[in-house]
Order: structure tokens, then C-alpha cells, then sequence
């Protein structure tokens, strides 16, 4: 896993959880709005201080040509992406292991209204804190993005199965930093056509 002289440095790779089949929109949210959501995630962890980016792609198909990344835009095709989000969470964390990144910052395509700001504010939480772990929060209810040190890759990696991803080893820390970001975005996760639904 990753090597200790990332404690020297504190950048940043942000993933854009593009994965899925979006069952319940109707089709892989990477594709939502002509790639507007997708185009959007990619800015605000840009924007936000991460860098590289990188999209986690599965349904979608391997080749990301038919997206349209930006210039400079990463992407890695998580081949067992129907397994479950733990898959791609996974495939995100391996890919920040070769960039030798002390921080990886995980964001849903399907948040659009996420900013920058979000993401500049999480990140600076997690920098700042004794656990480098820190995630967005918007009326009291967690959100994206999440902030996560190397030092929690290899545990969150082992523990991630099915559908849920970094959620089961993040609720057992007590030491994660909650970062209200009410002032800033609604967080909320589009699940269906022209209706946000959390």
C-alpha cells in the first residue's frame, strides 16, 4: 500500500464514482445531462484542490471516448463494477496509490450541485485534522465528498464489500470529521429523472 513519504506532501486525487448502471435514473448517471453531472464532478474536485482526477467507470463500457473528459482527466474501468460500489471504491483507491497521493477525495457523479467549495472545505478539514478523515455534511445527514488519509486505504479496501463502500469503516470512527457544508450545496443525490432524491 502506500509508501510513507507521502507523509512529506498533502496532495490530493480526486475520484469521480461514475461506475454504476443508475437503474433507478434510467441509465448510467455518467451519461446524465449529455455528461453535464459528470463534467461537474470532475470541476469541483479539480477546482477543489485534487489533483490528479480520475473517473471510476464501469457500465458505461472501458473505452471513455463516448464521454468526452476533460484534458488532463484520468479514468479506470472497474471491471466487476456490478458487484457493488465496494468495487469501485476499491479500483479508486488503487488508482491513488500509484499517483502517490496522501489524500483521496471520493465524489458521487450524481451530487451536481457540489461545488468546489465542498470539496476545497473537506479537504481542508481533513488536512487539519489528527485523523485525515473528513466528509461533507448537509442538515445533519452525511454526504460527499468524502476525505480519506492513505493510512485508512488498506483497512477500508479490506472491509468494503458489496454495496456499501467506505461506509462501514468510516461509521466506526469516532475520530472523523464532520464538515457541515449547509451554506454551500444541498448534497443531494439524484436518483430519478428531474427529481432529487436522497
Amino acid at each position: 500500500m502506500p509508501s510513507a513519504d507521502r507523509r512529506a506532501h498533502s496532495s490530493c486525487t480526486g475520484v469521480v464514482l461514475a461506475a454504476g448502471a443508475g437503474t433507478r435514473y434510467g441509465k448510467p448517471k455518467a451519461l446524465a445531462e449529455n455528461g453535464a453531472w459528470l463534467r461537474s464532478a470532475i470541476t469541483a474536485l479539480r477546482e477543489g484542490g485534487c489533483d490528479p482526477v480520475i473517473v471510476a467507470l464501469g457500465a458505461t463500457g472501458p473505452d471513455p471516448a463516448a464521454l468526452g473528459l476533460p484534458d488532463g482527466t484520468g479514468w479506470r474501468w472497474v471491471a466487476d463494477w456490478a458487484t457493488g460500489l465496494s468495487a469501485t471504491v476499491r479500483a479508486g483507491l488503487r488508482a491513488a496509490t500509484e499517483t502517490d497521493s496522501r489524500y483521496v477525495a471520493f465524489l458521487p457523479v450524481d451530487t451536481p450541485d457540489i461545488g468546489a467549495d465542498v470539496v476545497a472545505r473537506v479537504l481542508a478539514a481533513a488536512r487539519s485534522s489528527q485523523s485525515g478523515i473528513a466528509r461533507a455534511v448537509f442538515h445533519d445527514t452525511p454526504g460527499h465528498p468524502v476525505v480519506i488519509e492513505y493510512k485508512h486505504w488498506e483497512a477500508i479496501s479490506e472491509t468494503a464489500a458489496g454495496d456499501i463502500g467506505a461506509g462501514s469503516y468510516l461509521g466506526s470512527r469516532q475520530d472523523m470529521v464532520c464538515v457541515t457544508c449547509d451554506d454551500l450545496a444541498t448534497g443531494t443525490d439524484r436518483d430519478f429523472p428531474g427529481v432529487g432524491a436522497r
